[in-house]
């Protein structure tokens, strides 16, 4: 694949580094305002504010190279945060499957920013078998709405999303894939409880969410019923793809370096080590592949077609590569690594570490187990069919 940027490329990475510059969080200014601001000035710029959206809903319409482009420069720069969930996830489901209505009524407020979406896939029995879900909506008499219960769990960031595109089962007639339907309702509503879960890291964005006979209009059905399953596999696909983080690996990757640079090791550093230096360039072999397999996959996503089963690849081994640049980050911090939680000790890098590592046990689990994604590419890829029966 041909990765040299053309003229008109590199006069483009010259814009987004002006822009990203020129835009940076500045000391004591008001975050919020600034997040705001940030992507006004990015919709101003011709749809930078939503990067990967067709330019038939406002994107850019940009290139396989000016996504690669975007993605790296925004990994070095300070952007403010962004959910996934309304943008990146729900919004091409609308756009594919929603009515003109749907996409009047969610899509403007998804691009401000001003509603937070959260996921209600998961379930306490339904995690990587996802289509094993038992959350029931049923169908009023009169056919207006549906009420829905059931649990979901290890939902990111319920406690402070506005609504959540959830799936629910409408029926338990033919295979277990059939009768399940795509539904948005509001999260701030009785019936719906919320409760935290704190992770292995110390943090809480996940939790476990509980409904009760909650009614939701036909209208907000993405969709038709029992189609769900179809609309959830496309959404996947685009949340693997984004979990993937290569652009983000590949700054974390050289600032791994350089915290191995500053461990002193006889006369040189931790990097001057053989056995560490080998494994970090195992690690950096393998993310150039990985980053090739994106470069193919944007291509495609300019090409007008859908993500398809590349993007278990680079989920699989986007997220490998970001959990053992935190184990080497670990290892880099030596014994010190183990004061996390404690006074901080050795390298300044040291107890970040080891949060970072037990943080990114959860990396090959979220977004379809890796033993899924194995799956998905032994089926779709290598065209390896199962001997079960």
């Amino acid at each position: 694949m041909d990765i040299e940027l053309s003229n008109d490329d590199l006069s483009f990475e010259a814009e987004v580094r002006e822009f990203l510059a020129g835009n940076a969080y500045k000391d004591g200014e008001d975050p919020n305002k600034w997040r705001m601001d940030w992507f006004e000035k990015a919709r101003e710029k011709g749809g930078w504010d939503v990067p990967k959206w067709p330019a038939k809903f406002g994107g850019p319409g940009w290139t396989p190279n000016q996504h690669y482009i975007w993605q790296k420069e925004t990994a070095r720069s300070s952007t403010p945060w962004d959910m996934p969930f309304g943008l990146s996830m729900l919004g091409p489901v609308l756009m594919a499957h929603g009515s003109e209505e749907q996409q009047d009524r969610f899509l403007p407020d998804i691009r401000a920013r001003k509603v937070n979406w959260c996921q209600g896939y998961s379930e306490p029995g339904a995690g990587s078998d996802l289509a094993s879900l038992k959350t029931k909506a049923v169908l009023s008499e009169d056919g207006s709405h549906y009420v829905v219960n059931g649990t979901k769990i290890w939902t990111t960031m319920a406690h402070i999303a506005d609504w959540i595109f959830c799936l629910t089962r409408t029926s338990d007639a033919g295979i277990k894939q059939e009768g399940i339907t795509f539904l948005l309702f509001p999260m701030k509503q009785e019936g719906i409880e919320v409760k935290p879960i704190i992770t292995l890291g110390g943090s809480h964005s996940v939790n476990t969410v509980f409904f009760t006979d909650i009614k939701v209009p036909v209208a907000n059905r993405v969709g038709a019923e029992g189609k769900g399953w179809t609309y959830a596999k496309g959404l996947l696909e685009h949340e693997r793809t984004g979990i993937a983080g290569i652009s983000n690996s590949i700054v974390a990757l050289e600032g791994l370096k350089d915290k191995a640079s500053s461990v002193k090791r006889g006369n040189g550093s931790l990097m001057d080590v053989s056995s560490f230096k080998a494994k970090v360039a195992a690690l950096e072999i393998d993310l150039m592949a990985v980053e090739y397999t994106e470069l193919r996959s944007l291509a495609t996503a300019s090409a007008g077609t859908a993500p398809g089963p590349e993007s278990s690849i680079l989920k699989l081994k986007g997220t490998d590569i970001q959990q053992r640049i935190q184990k080497l980050t670990m290892e880099a911090g030596g014994q010190f690594s183990a004061a996390w939680g404690g006074t901080n000790a050795g390298p300044d890098f040291a107890r970040a570490g080891m949060g970072g590592y037990m943080g990114s046990r959860v990396y090959t689990i979220y977004g379809g187990a890796s033993e899924v994604q194995k799956d998905i590419v032994t089926k779709k890829v290598l065209g390896i069919k199962s001997s079960k029966k």
